[in-house]
């Protein structure tokens, strides 16, 4: 009987997941369409995006709305991991997003594998309210670190904290 409930509930997240997402992307569309851009005040720093654009050393010149569509690009693509995360942190019965919350929402598509150097699978699969602690990696591109016993550096997570 647990296998059909759940079976349902992953029926539900599913359906749930897909509606939001038709009208996410209805409303990002309807927004393009009808908003004009504050060029001079972009809502992420465009300084810092050409700099990121800059990094591969086969960039040579970038035009000057280039940075503004990636800018618009990123604002979407933050959106759209925050709101799917934001799902998965509701059907938890939480109101607060985690870290766990946004490697689960990023484990049920495939088009966001690019990212699992960077927010990694096993945090995802940590799900019960008890058990050991762990200690995750602080810095973006460190090796995730071992079970802990004590404190041995980064930053500890009881798999039943929503605060990290």
């Amino acid at each position: 009987m647990a296998t059909s409930t759940t079976f349902q509930t992953q029926t539900e997240s599913s359906q749930k997941l897909e509606e939001f997402l038709r009208e996410f992307w209805a409303r990002q569309i309807k927004t393009a369409e009808d908003e004009m851009p504050d060029f001079k005040h972009p809502t992420l720093p465009l300084a810092r995006i050409k700099k990121v654009m800059k990094s591969d050393p086969e960039v040579k010149m970038i035009g000057s709305d280039a940075p503004i569509i990636f800018a618009k690009a990123c604002e979407i693509f933050i959106q759209e991991i925050t709101s799917r995360a934001w799902l998965v942190a509701e059907a938890s019965k939480r109101r607060t997003l985690s870290r766990a919350d946004i490697a689960r929402a990023l484990q049920k598509s495939d088009q966001f594998d690019f990212l699992i150097d960077i927010v990694p699978r096993e945090l995802a699969h940590e799900k019960g309210r008890s058990g050991p602690r762990r200690v995750i990696g602080g810095a973006i591109g460190e090796e995730p670190e071992h079970e802990a016993e004590g404190d041995e550096g980064g930053e500890e997570y009881d798999e039943g904290d929503e605060n990290l």
